[in-house]
């Protein structure tokens, strides 16, 4: 590589580590690495695409130059994108020029007006977590030090991707933190208080007067430890997805189908309050991976209702069988997500079912909890 390629690629890396803050939404964040795309290597529009590994898809993340919005909706995989899979497989920078049909799905080619399009692999320690799309209107093939430094701008983006991922999985761990700390606080202070209210009062006898008044001030000093330990944060909140339950599970039924997901009757025309959206496609995302990872299910059943002013998302499989010595819990994704749903006013349930199927399930107030 040149030496002066090379100095670029690192000075941009640096120039968005010392950027970097990981409360920054992706939309900026990767908007950052597009506009950082189209000054270095001279093109017109970018976009990045990467793999959402909580969403089974692939999303647009950010873009340089054409709004993001034209991509909210896409569903891409590598068998719609075969210069995407080129670029990825033998990890090099793919330029086509003039058609590009079969290139990319047909609904984006109106989009494209640029007369060279070109690829750009974000791979880096055996991972492929996406792709830079970018294209400029000069018709002239790429130099060997414009491809050089598109593909080290591809690594520096897989690599920042990666460690934004790994301090959102810090963060994650630090709330897990916080809610243990939450639960011995109340186990300390509330509970013990009333386990020896609980205690007075079912001793034999009348309370004597002190007795009364003392079983009262344990009572207030509960009450008031409670209060001060619930008015801190309980959780983070999942993000907006730009999409609605019912698409997703239409799309995961599709590209998953060795799930063999069936909704129950009502699902299509269930209507999701739009302040659970993203915590109902989180639960859905947390309980359809764990089928996977822990379970073999020949079946799973999905369930969107509302009942009785409840909204009920219900995911259950028929995976357990073959794992009776395995430990039927939920994994922190959805412990965290239970936290989540009581600023809803609501509860998430996970276990065995009476039927012996595996359920995850979200309970929560239509109207009422946080807005």
């Amino acid at each position: 590589m040149e030496p002066a390629v090379e100095v670029r690629a690192l000075e941009t890396f640096t120039e968005l580590m010392f950027a970097f803050d990981a409360a920054e939404t992706a939309d900026a964040f990767y908007g950052r690495l597009c506009e950082a795309v189209c000054r270095m290597a001279d093109m017109d529009r970018v976009v990045i695409f990467l793999h959402d590994d909580g969403l089974y898809r692939v999303r647009a993340v950010g873009s340089h130059g054409i709004d993001l919005a034209y991509f909210r909706d896409a569903n891409v995989t590598l068998d719609d994108a075969p210069m995407a899979e080129r670029a990825l497989r033998e990890d090099r920078v793919i330029e086509v020029a003039g058609d590009f049909r079969g290139e990319l799905p047909d609904e984006y080619l109106d989009l494209l007006h640029d007369v060279r399009l070109v690829c750009t692999p974000m791979a880096a320690a055996g991972r492929w977590p996406g792709v830079i799309v970018s294209d400029r209107p000069i018709d002239r093939p790429l130099t060997e030090a414009e491809t050089h430094l598109l593909w080290t701008l591809g690594k520096v983006a897989a690599l920042a991707a990666g460690a934004r991922v790994a301090t959102r999985a810090q963060a994650t761990a630090r709330h897990l933190e916080d809610r243990i700390d939450l639960a011995r606080e109340i186990h300390d202070g509330v509970i013990q208080r009333l386990f020896g209210v609980s205690m007075a009062l079912s001793a034999p006898g009348a309370l004597s007067e002190a007795e009364r008044h003392r079983c009262a001030d344990e009572i207030q000093e509960a009450l008031a430890d409670l209060r001060t330990a619930v008015q801190r944060p309980l959780s983070r909140t999942s993000p907006e997805t730009g999409t609605t339950l019912l698409a997703e599970l239409k799309r995961l039924a599709e590209a998953h189908p060795e799930l063999n997901m069936e909704l129950q009757r009502g699902t299509e025309e269930a209507k999701v309050p739009r302040r659970l959206e993203p915590l109902a496609q989180s639960v859905l995302g947390e309980a359809l991976r764990n089928a996977q990872k822990h379970a073999r299910p020949s079946r799973v059943g999905v369930r969107v209702a509302r009942d009785d002013g409840t909204f009920v998302l219900e995911v259950t499989n028929d995976g357990l069988e073959p794992f009776e010595d395995r430990p039927r819990q939920a994994g922190i994704g959805l412990r965290l997500a239970a936290f989540e749903a009581l600023q809803h006013g609501g509860t998430i349930e996970f276990g065995e079912s009476e039927d012996g199927q595996w359920r995850v399930r979200l309970l929560a107030p239509v109207a009422g909890g946080r807005r």
